[in-house]
């Protein structure tokens, strides 16, 4: 899963470093007018042989300067609405607005983690793309979320 801003060009972070293994194909299709990085859209489409996964999920967080906690909670439903729909196993997720340092680590793991946890039951495994630096940030957090669902339990 890819985030992305609607006015964020060339794309960055995990966004730009597949769309440049993948020969600029997400910036043609960005720049045809097919996929936009609208808050709430979401495209799929085929990773090719130039990429260790099947299908990359394209997430649109809309412009960079209203990025909110409300734009943050869209897009993080969109990733939970398609990992159930397309019954996704194994996932690597691009947390929307870390490309840019919008969201402190910390905050953004616990978050993401906390927002997809309910529905994500089928999830085997879960990547984040991020900084060395960061993912050791959140790993207190995402500590904390894997504790408190399995306190939870089954429900």
């Amino acid at each position: 899963m890819l985030s992305f801003f609607e006015d964020e060009r060339p794309l960055r972070a995990a966004a730009g470093l597949c769309d440049w293994r993948l020969c600029g194909r997400l910036s043609r299709l960005i720049e045809s007018g097919r996929v936009q990085g609208s808050l709430g859209e979401s495209v799929l489409c085929p990773a090719g042989p130039r990429l260790p996964f099947e299908r990359l999920l394209l997430v649109g967080v809309g412009p960079r300067e209203r990025f909110d906690d409300h734009a943050f909670d869209v897009a993080n439903a969109q990733v939970l609405a398609a990992l159930v729909g397309l019954r996704v196993r194994n996932v690597a997720v691009s947390i929307p607005g870390r490309s840019v340092g919008l969201l402190s680590a910390d905050d953004a793991g616990r978050r993401f983690l906390a927002s997809i946890a309910a529905g994500a039951d089928e999830l085997d495994e879960l990547a984040l793309l991020d900084e060395p630096e960061a993912l050791r940030a959140m790993a207190p957090g995402a500590d904390a979320e894997r504790r408190r669902q399995r306190a939870r339990g089954p429900e």
